[in-house]
Protein backbone atom coordinates (compact mmCIF):
# COMPACT_ATOMS: atom_id res chain seq x y z
CA UNK A 1 0.00 0.00 0.00
CA UNK A 2 2.02 3.22 -1.02
CA UNK A 3 0.85 6.01 1.51
CA UNK A 4 0.42 9.50 -0.09
CA UNK A 5 -0.69 13.56 0.53
CA UNK A 6 -2.37 14.88 -2.18
CA UNK A 7 -1.31 18.54 -2.10
CA UNK A 8 -4.45 21.35 -3.01
CA UNK A 9 -7.71 20.14 -2.07
CA UNK A 10 -10.00 21.73 -3.79
CA UNK A 11 -12.45 20.08 -6.82
CA UNK A 12 -10.04 18.22 -8.40
CA UNK A 13 -8.04 17.14 -5.58
CA UNK A 14 -10.93 15.71 -3.93
CA UNK A 15 -12.14 13.71 -6.50
CA UNK A 16 -8.44 12.09 -7.42
CA UNK A 17 -9.33 11.25 -3.43
CA UNK A 18 -12.29 9.79 -3.78
CA UNK A 19 -11.52 7.48 -7.07
CA UNK A 20 -9.27 5.37 -4.94
CA UNK A 21 -9.68 6.22 -1.27
CA UNK A 22 -11.14 3.25 1.15
CA UNK A 23 -11.87 0.82 -2.40
CA UNK A 24 -10.03 -2.56 -2.03
CA UNK A 25 -7.55 -3.12 -4.34
CA UNK A 26 -6.60 0.59 -5.31
CA UNK A 27 -2.68 -0.24 -3.72
CA UNK A 28 -2.84 3.19 -2.76
CA UNK A 29 -4.33 5.71 0.08
CA UNK A 30 -4.10 8.97 1.51
CA UNK A 31 -2.94 9.97 4.84
CA UNK A 32 -2.06 13.52 4.70
CA UNK A 33 -2.65 16.33 2.44
CA UNK A 34 -2.25 20.28 2.26
CA UNK A 35 -4.43 23.55 0.87
CA UNK A 36 -4.47 26.60 0.34
CA UNK A 37 -7.51 27.12 2.32
CA UNK A 38 -6.69 24.84 5.17
CA UNK A 39 -9.73 25.58 7.11
CA UNK A 40 -12.20 24.90 4.67
CA UNK A 41 -10.72 21.49 3.89
CA UNK A 42 -10.93 20.16 7.66
CA UNK A 43 -14.12 18.60 7.35
CA UNK A 44 -13.27 16.62 4.39
CA UNK A 45 -9.83 15.51 5.81
CA UNK A 46 -11.27 14.47 9.07
CA UNK A 47 -13.70 12.35 6.75
CA UNK A 48 -11.50 10.46 4.78
CA UNK A 49 -8.88 9.89 7.29
CA UNK A 50 -6.23 12.69 5.84
CA UNK A 51 -3.62 14.84 8.05
CA UNK A 52 -3.51 18.03 6.93
CA UNK A 53 -0.39 20.02 6.90
CA UNK A 54 0.07 23.45 7.11
CA UNK A 55 2.34 23.77 4.51
CA UNK A 56 4.25 21.45 1.00
CA UNK A 57 7.28 21.52 3.32
CA UNK A 58 5.28 20.11 6.29
CA UNK A 59 3.70 17.60 3.60
CA UNK A 60 7.54 16.51 2.54
CA UNK A 61 8.35 16.35 6.10
CA UNK A 62 6.18 13.78 7.21
CA UNK A 63 8.20 10.09 7.40
CA UNK A 64 4.86 8.28 6.88
CA UNK A 65 4.11 10.16 3.09
CA UNK A 66 6.15 7.93 0.41
CA UNK A 67 4.54 9.48 -2.68
CA UNK A 68 2.88 12.76 -3.29
CA UNK A 69 -0.53 13.78 -5.31
CA UNK A 70 -0.25 17.31 -6.73
CA UNK A 71 -3.46 19.25 -7.90
CA UNK A 72 -2.50 22.57 -7.40
CA UNK A 73 -1.84 25.51 -9.84
CA UNK A 74 -0.28 25.25 -12.87
CA UNK A 75 2.65 27.52 -12.22
CA UNK A 76 3.46 25.68 -9.09
CA UNK A 77 4.30 22.03 -10.45
CA UNK A 78 7.51 22.52 -11.73
CA UNK A 79 9.22 23.73 -8.31
CA UNK A 80 7.00 21.19 -6.29
CA UNK A 81 8.04 18.26 -8.30
CA UNK A 82 11.54 19.13 -7.61
CA UNK A 83 10.96 19.68 -4.16
CA UNK A 84 9.12 16.33 -4.29
CA UNK A 85 11.60 14.25 -6.07
CA UNK A 86 14.43 15.82 -3.74
CA UNK A 87 13.01 14.67 -0.63
CA UNK A 88 12.64 11.33 -2.32
CA UNK A 89 9.05 11.34 -2.79
CA UNK A 90 7.46 9.63 -5.63
CA UNK A 91 5.46 12.84 -7.42
CA UNK A 92 2.02 12.24 -9.23
CA UNK A 93 1.37 15.21 -10.86
CA UNK A 94 -1.65 17.12 -12.32
CA UNK A 95 -1.56 18.65 -15.79
CA UNK A 96 -0.22 20.68 -17.03
CA UNK A 97 2.84 19.05 -16.28
CA UNK A 98 4.68 22.38 -16.28
CA UNK A 99 4.78 25.94 -18.54
CA UNK A 100 7.61 25.77 -20.28
CA UNK A 101 9.42 22.82 -21.80
CA UNK A 102 12.77 24.05 -19.87
CA UNK A 103 11.47 23.43 -16.27
CA UNK A 104 9.47 20.12 -17.80
CA UNK A 105 13.27 18.93 -18.41
CA UNK A 106 14.40 19.83 -14.59
CA UNK A 107 11.71 18.32 -13.77
CA UNK A 108 12.21 14.81 -15.24
CA UNK A 109 16.06 15.31 -14.34
CA UNK A 110 15.53 15.81 -10.73
CA UNK A 111 13.02 12.54 -10.75
CA UNK A 112 15.80 10.88 -12.23
CA UNK A 113 18.46 11.62 -10.44
CA UNK A 114 16.32 10.71 -7.18
CA UNK A 115 14.96 7.53 -8.62
CA UNK A 116 11.57 8.34 -7.67
CA UNK A 117 8.41 7.95 -9.87
CA UNK A 118 7.02 10.29 -11.91
CA UNK A 119 3.34 10.10 -13.41
CA UNK A 120 1.59 12.86 -15.45
CA UNK A 121 -2.68 12.73 -15.04
CA UNK A 122 -3.41 12.42 -18.57
CA UNK A 123 -6.23 10.23 -17.12
CA UNK A 124 -7.75 9.58 -20.88
CA UNK A 125 -4.59 7.47 -21.78
CA UNK A 126 -6.85 4.83 -19.62
CA UNK A 127 -10.13 4.51 -21.62
CA UNK A 128 -10.05 1.69 -23.75
CA UNK A 129 -11.72 2.94 -26.74
CA UNK A 130 -7.81 4.62 -26.76
CA UNK A 131 -6.74 1.66 -26.65
CA UNK A 132 -8.59 0.12 -29.77
CA UNK A 133 -7.49 3.39 -31.44
CA UNK A 134 -3.83 2.94 -30.84
CA UNK A 135 -5.07 -0.81 -32.37
CA UNK A 136 -6.41 0.43 -35.16
CA UNK A 137 -3.11 2.28 -36.04
CA UNK A 138 -0.80 -0.27 -35.31
CA UNK A 139 -2.62 -3.18 -37.43
CA UNK A 140 -3.15 -1.02 -40.65
CA UNK A 141 -7.19 -0.88 -40.53
CA UNK A 142 -6.67 2.65 -40.72
CA UNK A 143 -3.72 2.69 -43.65
CA UNK A 144 -1.72 5.64 -43.72
CA UNK A 145 -2.49 8.29 -41.01
CA UNK A 146 -3.54 11.54 -43.49
CA UNK A 147 -4.93 14.03 -40.65
CA UNK A 148 -6.39 14.13 -36.99
CA UNK A 149 -9.28 15.99 -35.43
CA UNK A 150 -9.28 17.21 -31.92
CA UNK A 151 -11.94 19.39 -29.50
CA UNK A 152 -11.85 19.50 -26.34
CA UNK A 153 -14.52 22.01 -24.96
CA UNK A 154 -16.49 23.25 -21.95
CA UNK A 155 -18.09 25.91 -20.14
CA UNK A 156 -16.19 26.60 -16.84
CA UNK A 157 -14.81 29.61 -18.32
CA UNK A 158 -18.25 31.57 -17.26
CA UNK A 159 -16.74 30.43 -13.58
CA UNK A 160 -14.01 32.00 -13.38
CA UNK A 161 -14.27 35.14 -11.53
CA UNK A 162 -11.33 38.22 -11.36
CA UNK A 163 -8.64 37.17 -8.69
CA UNK A 164 -9.29 34.01 -8.88
CA UNK A 165 -5.95 31.51 -9.90
CA UNK A 166 -7.63 30.13 -13.38
CA UNK A 167 -8.70 33.16 -14.23
CA UNK A 168 -5.00 34.42 -14.37
CA UNK A 169 -3.79 34.73 -17.95
CA UNK A 170 -0.53 33.55 -16.80
CA UNK A 171 -1.82 30.57 -15.08
CA UNK A 172 -4.15 29.98 -17.91
CA UNK A 173 -2.27 30.87 -21.13
CA UNK A 174 -5.10 30.75 -24.05
CA UNK A 175 -7.66 30.33 -22.31
CA UNK A 176 -8.78 26.66 -22.01
CA UNK A 177 -5.71 24.89 -23.24
CA UNK A 178 -4.58 24.43 -19.42
CA UNK A 179 -7.50 22.92 -17.73
CA UNK A 180 -8.92 21.02 -20.77
CA UNK A 181 -6.85 21.44 -24.32
CA UNK A 182 -3.71 20.40 -22.77
CA UNK A 183 -5.31 16.82 -22.16
CA UNK A 184 -6.32 16.49 -26.53
CA UNK A 185 -2.77 17.90 -26.81
CA UNK A 186 -1.60 14.80 -25.26
CA UNK A 187 -3.75 12.62 -26.64
CA UNK A 188 -3.08 13.45 -29.99
CA UNK A 189 0.63 12.55 -29.28
CA UNK A 190 -0.04 9.00 -27.55
CA UNK A 191 -1.81 8.19 -30.69
CA UNK A 192 0.01 9.85 -33.63
CA UNK A 193 3.40 10.88 -32.60
CA UNK A 194 5.30 13.85 -32.24
CA UNK A 195 4.50 17.12 -33.61
CA UNK A 196 6.61 19.15 -35.73
CA UNK A 197 5.20 22.60 -35.95
CA UNK A 198 1.89 25.06 -35.00
CA UNK A 199 -0.30 27.85 -36.22
CA UNK A 200 -2.59 29.05 -33.81
CA UNK A 201 -5.24 31.79 -32.79
CA UNK A 202 -6.45 32.47 -29.59
CA UNK A 203 -8.97 35.12 -27.94
CA UNK A 204 -11.93 36.36 -26.02
CA UNK A 205 -14.64 36.60 -27.57
CA UNK A 206 -16.84 36.43 -24.71
CA UNK A 207 -15.46 35.94 -21.49
CA UNK A 208 -13.96 39.03 -19.49
CA UNK A 209 -10.62 36.76 -17.93
CA UNK A 210 -8.96 34.48 -20.58
CA UNK A 211 -9.40 33.58 -23.64
CA UNK A 212 -12.30 31.31 -24.91
CA UNK A 213 -11.97 30.47 -28.26
CA UNK A 214 -8.57 28.73 -28.90
CA UNK A 215 -7.80 26.94 -32.46
CA UNK A 216 -4.70 24.86 -33.71
CA UNK A 217 -3.98 23.94 -37.25
CA UNK A 218 -0.65 21.85 -37.24
CA UNK A 219 1.93 19.11 -38.44
CA UNK A 220 2.92 16.25 -36.92
CA UNK A 221 6.60 14.41 -37.92
CA UNK A 222 4.64 11.62 -39.92
CA UNK A 223 3.63 14.67 -41.68
CA UNK A 224 0.05 14.21 -41.14
CA UNK A 225 -2.21 17.08 -40.03
CA UNK A 226 -4.14 18.26 -36.84
CA UNK A 227 -6.77 20.87 -36.64
CA UNK A 228 -7.63 21.31 -32.78
CA UNK A 229 -9.82 23.48 -30.84
CA UNK A 230 -10.52 24.02 -27.22
CA UNK A 231 -13.60 26.92 -26.42
CA UNK A 232 -13.60 27.28 -22.08
CA UNK A 233 -17.15 29.26 -22.89
CA UNK A 234 -19.20 26.43 -25.01
CA UNK A 235 -20.75 23.23 -24.52
CA UNK A 236 -19.22 20.23 -23.00
CA UNK A 237 -17.49 18.01 -26.09
CA UNK A 238 -14.62 15.64 -26.02
CA UNK A 239 -14.04 14.28 -29.46
CA UNK A 240 -10.79 13.12 -31.34
CA UNK A 241 -10.64 11.24 -34.74
CA UNK A 242 -8.13 9.62 -36.96
CA UNK A 243 -8.37 9.83 -40.52
CA UNK A 244 -6.48 7.52 -42.90
CA UNK A 245 -6.39 6.17 -46.44
CA UNK A 246 -8.10 2.93 -45.70
CA UNK A 247 -10.64 4.51 -43.09
CA UNK A 248 -11.36 6.50 -40.14
CA UNK A 249 -12.32 6.19 -36.47
CA UNK A 250 -14.29 8.78 -34.35
CA UNK A 251 -14.36 8.90 -30.52
CA UNK A 252 -17.35 11.12 -29.09
CA UNK A 253 -16.99 11.09 -25.29
CA UNK A 254 -15.52 8.68 -23.58
CA UNK A 255 -16.81 5.82 -24.74
CA UNK A 256 -18.48 5.52 -28.16
CA UNK A 257 -15.84 4.85 -31.33
CA UNK A 258 -17.22 4.84 -34.67
CA UNK A 259 -14.91 3.33 -37.12
CA UNK A 260 -15.72 3.62 -41.02
CA UNK A 261 -13.31 1.26 -43.42
CA UNK A 262 -13.14 2.69 -46.63
CA UNK A 263 -15.18 0.18 -48.81
CA UNK A 264 -17.88 -0.08 -45.73
CA UNK A 265 -20.49 0.63 -43.16
CA UNK A 266 -20.04 2.32 -40.05
CA UNK A 267 -18.99 -0.19 -37.12
CA UNK A 268 -20.02 1.34 -33.77
CA UNK A 269 -18.32 -0.11 -30.83
CA UNK A 270 -19.88 1.42 -26.84
CA UNK A 271 -17.18 1.00 -24.32
CA UNK A 272 -18.34 0.46 -20.86
CA UNK A 273 -17.58 3.45 -18.55
CA UNK A 274 -14.22 3.47 -16.70
CA UNK A 275 -13.08 5.24 -13.83
CA UNK A 276 -9.73 6.81 -15.31
CA UNK A 277 -8.71 8.53 -12.41
CA UNK A 278 -8.53 5.16 -10.15
CA UNK A 279 -7.04 4.03 -12.99
CA UNK A 280 -4.27 6.65 -13.49
CA UNK A 281 -3.75 6.65 -9.89
CA UNK A 282 -3.43 2.58 -9.51
CA UNK A 283 -1.24 2.91 -12.35
CA UNK A 284 0.82 5.00 -10.23
CA UNK A 285 1.12 2.94 -7.30
CA UNK A 286 2.13 -0.38 -9.53
CA UNK A 287 5.05 1.54 -11.29
CA UNK A 288 6.41 2.60 -7.19
CA UNK A 289 5.82 -1.01 -6.46
CA UNK A 290 7.98 -2.09 -9.44
CA UNK A 291 5.39 -3.64 -11.71
CA UNK A 292 4.80 -1.83 -15.21
CA UNK A 293 6.11 1.62 -16.13
CA UNK A 294 3.50 4.12 -15.99
CA UNK A 295 2.31 4.42 -19.04
CA UNK A 296 3.15 7.87 -20.04
CA UNK A 297 6.64 8.08 -21.04
CA UNK A 298 9.00 11.38 -19.58
CA UNK A 299 9.89 12.41 -22.74
CA UNK A 300 6.54 12.44 -24.01
CA UNK A 301 5.23 14.40 -21.16
CA UNK A 302 8.06 17.16 -21.93
CA UNK A 303 7.18 17.19 -25.52
CA UNK A 304 3.82 18.03 -24.57
CA UNK A 305 4.83 20.92 -22.70
CA UNK A 306 6.87 21.86 -25.55
CA UNK A 307 3.75 21.93 -27.59
CA UNK A 308 1.82 23.91 -25.44
CA UNK A 309 4.40 26.53 -24.72
CA UNK A 310 5.43 26.67 -28.86
CA UNK A 311 1.26 27.37 -29.21
CA UNK A 312 1.36 30.25 -26.66
CA UNK A 313 5.01 31.60 -28.92
CA UNK A 314 2.51 31.11 -32.20
CA UNK A 315 -0.75 32.52 -30.71
CA UNK A 316 1.47 36.02 -29.88
CA UNK A 317 3.40 35.84 -32.75
CA UNK A 318 0.60 34.79 -35.40
CA UNK A 319 3.32 32.68 -37.84
CA UNK A 320 4.02 29.08 -38.41
CA UNK A 321 6.29 28.05 -35.21
CA UNK A 322 8.59 25.10 -34.89
CA UNK A 323 8.34 22.77 -31.96
CA UNK A 324 11.52 22.35 -30.13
Amino acid sequence: MLDCAIVGMGNWGRKLVDSVQGRNGAGLRFVAGSTGTIEKARPYAAEKGITLHEGYEAVLGDPRVQAVVLATPHAQHADQVVAAARAGKHVFVEKPFTLSRESAEAAVSACQAAGVVLALGHNRRFLPAVAEMKSMLADGRLGTLLHVEGQFSGPGGFAYKPGGWRADRAESPLGGMGGMGIHMVDMIINLAGRFRDVRVVSHARVLPTIDDTTAMLATLESGATVTFATLAAAPRLWRVALYGTDGWAELHGHERLTFRPRDGEDQVTDFPPTDIERAELEAFAAAVAGGPAYPLPPEEAIHGVSVFETMIWAASSGSVCRVA
